[in-house]
């Protein structure tokens, strides 16, 4: 397995080692990529976690109440056909 302390020993040498020219660029792409990304991210319309879970909950409730009336639907429709089938005789 490859130690992590040696990597970043090596990495730091590497840093170490450039031409400050290079450092500054790399600098700059960090930070103009950290702007982009923030840029995108703040587009997006994310919710809370906060509202997730209220809406989650709100979900749960709808189905819930949407079982119901699908059983109270079967069994109305039960009372139909039954009530067809008396007045038939």
């Amino acid at each position: 397995m490859i130690n992590p302390a040696k990597i970043e020993e090596i990495a730091k040498q590497i840093s170490s080692n450039m031409p400050q020219g290079v450092k500054n660029l790399a600098d700059t792409f960090e930070a103009k990529t950290k702007q982009a990304i923030q840029n995108k991210l703040a587009e997006m319309d994310f919710v809370s976690r906060e509202e997730f879970d209220v809406q989650s909950q709100v979900l749960i409730r709808t189905r819930e109440k949407l079982t119901e009336l699908e059983a109270k639907i079967a069994l109305l429709e039960q009372q139909l056909v039954a009530n067809n089938g008396d007045d038939a005789q």
